[in-house]
């Protein structure tokens, strides 16, 4: 069984600090989190609420302050990321981490700290949902919110040309199976 995942980027004008997000990482988004399959909760880091990592309810959520990219992922993947979730559960935010990789041409990871397109960038790539050959987190400085977007993009059409692929093939596979029944 499959179900979907919602990765959504926050693009609202929100406070002084999304602008200042904006305007350095030069995206739209300022923030970023994962909505589970039920979506309703919400899981990821906030710096604008807690600043750790937690799952809330956004039953009134104003949906036009967010764009969604929905993401197919399996019951064993889902698992995965409650599980990573359940270990990185209250982690604080990583201010110094999120600061020093826009300035230097490296990513910075300090350990049990995280901002939230990391976490989400993590989740994701441990769970399997984005493969590790398009999502280098480990050849990433910017995993800003702006740039974890291009990332899902970027997979998402490489799934799309997979199933295209295997979609053609399958076509040319039963085409030639309806020639040899006309020759027949």
């Amino acid at each position: 069984m499959s179900a979907k995942i919602r990765v959504a980027f926050y693009k609202a004008k929100g406070n002084w600090l999304n602008n200042i997000i904006r305007w350095w990482t030069k995206s739209r988004y300022s923030h970023a989190e994962l909505v589970l399959p039920n979506n309703v909760t919400w899981i990821g880091i906030s710096p604008f609420l807690s600043s750790k990592v937690e799952s809330r309810f956004h039953l009134d959520c104003d949906y036009r302050n967010w764009d969604f990219v929905d993401l197919d992922l399996t019951n064993k993947q889902h698992a995965t990321i409650l599980d990573f979730f359940e270990e990185t559960k209250g982690c604080k935010y990583d201010w110094f981490g999120m600061l020093l990789s826009q300035f230097l041409p490296f990513h910075i990871k300090r350990k049990n700290k995280w901002y939230c397109s990391e976490w989400i960038a993590y989740a994701l790539r441990i769970s399997g949902v984005l493969d590790w050959q398009t999502v280098k987190i480990y050849d990433q400085c910017d995993l800003s919110p702006g740039m974890l977007h291009k990332i899902i993009l970027k997979q998402k059409r490489k799934n799309n040309d997979i199933r295209k692929s295997a979609k053609e093939m399958e076509d040319q596979g039963y085409l030639q199976h309806l020639r040899g029944r006309l020759r027949d």
